[in-house]
């Protein structure tokens, strides 16, 4: 009969809500995925820059797609997604750790954007790559992806690194606007499929494992941009609408949340490993001062600030 479960665990978060990512399996079958909904969380991640609208919507879909990747991934540290192009948007860079913490920003030159007579995803990037890197810490190898920007949208370029991969069968659609409160909102939906896997919903049947696939493929088709967006739609509600015909299970929810990583005295410390010359140099009027890219956090020393740490 068509389900839904809702696992539970000790301390685990409730599902449905905002700011999530949410675990799921589809019964018998080797497909599982993530589902993000994201309200204030992208929010924040887009209000502190102040990008127009078109670029906003790429970094709020880059911030969801980031989302779903990372929690769909066994890994301690950081998942980095990151394009690099020649079109207005030089550089786009969102990164989720593996608590959750989520930040973004945008390199983009304003009068190659003012110029632009269209602000489709080819118009704002041009040609480049778009790179996924798996960090764990100075003391691990870092792991990472790279792809051309082949496609229409974030999600159909990563779709395309993993079908050239051969690691792993892989769907994703993204979707970013703007509610009636004039609040930025965003989601995602991956699923994917991995016959390596055991256990219960294994499909052993190769023709089996294949029809199962295609008809999630078909229904992830069929989720439109709204459905992912909207704040009134609950997670397992989609995901029931999707999948009901074989039954999903929800595990344990993860919340998601803005959080940078600069601080200053990760500045601090970097700025003592100079040099005494090097470090000279980089004061400007009696300070040296540098801002955060990503949440736009500005730290400034004086040389007595720096000579007493010294000490």
């Amino acid at each position: 009969m068509a389900s839904i479960e809702l696992s539970s665990t000790t301390g685990a978060a409730p599902v449905g809500g905002d700011n999530i990512a949410l675990p799921y399996m589809v019964h018998g079958t080797d497909i599982s995925g993530r589902l993000v909904r994201m309200g204030d969380t992208v929010q924040t991640i887009v209000e502190t820059h102040q990008y127009p609208t078109p670029v906003a919507a790429l970094l709020a879909e880059a911030s969801a797609l980031a989302a779903a990747m990372a929690s769909s991934l066994k890994f301690d540290g950081k998942l980095i997604l990151q394009t690099q192009s020649d079109g207005p948007v030089q550089m786009l860079v969102a990164d989720v750790t593996t608590d959750g913490a989520l930040r973004g920003y945008v390199q983009y030159d304003e009068a190659r954007y003012a110029d632009l007579s269209m602000h489709d995803f080819r118009s704002l990037l041009g040609k480049g790559y778009i790179a996924f890197t798996v960090d764990q810490g100075q003391y691990a190898e870092r792991y990472q992806g790279i792809v051309d920007l082949d496609g229409s949208n974030l999600a159909e370029c990563i779709e395309h690194y993993f079908a050239q991969s051969d690691q792993v069968d892989m769907a994703v659609r993204t979707a970013a606007d703007v509610d009636r409160e004039g609040r930025w909102r965003a989601g995602a939906i991956l699923a994917q499929r991995l016959p390596e896997i055991g256990g219960q919903g294994e499909v052993a049947d190769s023709d089996a494992a294949s029809e199962a696939w295609n008809r999630a493929l078909a229904f992830l088709g069929s989720v439109r941009p709204g459905e992912l967006t909207d704040p009134t739609l609950e997670g397992e509600t989609l995901l029931y609408r999707l999948f009901h015909e074989d039954g999903v299970r929800v595990t344990t929810t993860q919340h998601l949340r803005h959080a940078c990583q600069c601080s200053e005295d990760r500045l601090r410390t970097v700025l003592l490993s100079l040099s005494a010359d090097e470090l000279a140099d980089c004061f400007v009027d009696g300070r040296v001062s540098s801002t955060c890219e990503f949440c736009n956090t500005t730290y400034a020393f004086t040389p007595e600030d720096l000579d007493v740490t010294r000490q």
